[in-house]
């Protein structure tokens, strides 16, 4: 499932935007995060940090992490990375399967410039995201289904645990109308991906899970105090929310992963980058044609950057206008 269908497609930019690509041939980007006037990002290739410096090069640092293939075939590493004083955060996804299990492995781990300093915490199963709020650290774990709060001494507490999404079988039986009877409901996996900390409330991605019915997902929010918490409806009928996060002005984005034809791999080119006012419920797409995009960063009110599983990283900007 690391694959997408065959098919060429190039990112493409609503009106009033521009875009540019940078490629890293053999990189298998993941997360992002800013690092001053640097881009830090994740490479599930080789299981390392780089920093991307303003003049372009792409500066590995760090330990190497554990990296491979899991179970299903997908990329896993360090999915996720974030500059927390001095140093360095990582979510580290599972072990890949043809490895042993290690103390990095499906944790949060700090790293400095060279070397892992500790695990956080590895009871997880598969921490795919997290969200810094004051001193506490809030974990979407994909496998558990669950979001987890961990503090600076690693101490973690369960704070919810989605329940699992219903599809119906009309939906499910456009990817086989000879397994799913169309009078039928089915459960699939939540699976949250992406957390965003904004105005008191945690963000979440449901991803949803196999088969990946197009229009599943959907982004909720609850409170981020470990309060008796009702979680929130924000958006529906999305195909695969991978990552959310907010941009200055308090516009949710939201970064769709694609869908999923019944040959059992994501359709290329049907990725996207949605802008969604969380007052109005307008969207807009500011970024079609995306290929297994994974993470997206709002860096500036000019900027915003996009990673994909390919080695591809958008960067989408306002079109300067020309002067008259």
């Amino acid at each position: 499932m690391a694959m997408a269908t065959p098919g060429f497609a190039e990112p493409r930019a609503a009106p009033g935007y521009d875009v540019e690509i940078i490629r890293k041939p053999g990189a298998i980007f993941a997360g992002l995060a800013h690092d001053g006037g640097a881009l830090l990002v994740t490479d599930l290739a080789d299981g390392r940090l780089y920093r991307r410096t303003p003049d372009g090069r792409f500066i590995a640092f760090g330990p190497i992490l554990p990296h491979g293939k899991d179970v299903i075939g997908d990329p896993t590493g360090p999915y996720r990375v974030a500059r927390r004083g001095d140093n360095y955060l990582v979510a580290q996804g599972w072990t890949p399967a043809d490895q042993k299990d290690g103390p990095n492995d499906h944790a949060v781990l700090e790293v400095d410039e060279s070397a892992v300093v500790r695990a956080v915490s590895n009871d997880f199963w598969n921490p795919y995201d997290f969200a810094l709020f004051g001193e506490m650290i809030y974990v979407v774990d994909a496998a558990r289904n669950s979001i987890e709060r961990l503090s600076g001494d690693g101490a973690k507490v369960s704070l919810f645990t989605f329940a699992r999404l219903t599809v119906s079988g009309q939906e499910l039986t456009a990817l086989s109308p000879t397994e799913f009877g169309d009078k039928r409901h089915y459960e699939t996996d939540a699976v949250p991906t992406g957390i965003a900390a904004h105005d008191g409330r945690l963000y979440v991605s449901l991803f949803g899970g196999f088969p990946f019915v197009a229009g599943s997902g959907r982004i909720v929010s609850l409170l981020d105090a470990g309060k008796v918490n009702t979680v929130r409806i924000e958006a529906v009928d999305l195909n695969a929310p991978v990552d959310i996060t907010f941009d200055q002005k308090g516009e949710m984005l939201v970064l769709e992963h694609g869908t999923f034809d019944q040959a059992g791999s994501w359709t290329s080119g049907t990725g996207k980058l949605i802008s969604l006012n969380p007052a109005t419920g307008k969207r807009q797409t500011l970024l079609g044609g995306l290929t297994r995009p994974v993470a997206v960063l709002a860096c500036n009110d000019a900027e915003i950057v996009v990673s994909q599983l390919d080695g591809v990283l958008i960067f989408l900007r306002h079109a300067v206008k020309p002067r008259p």
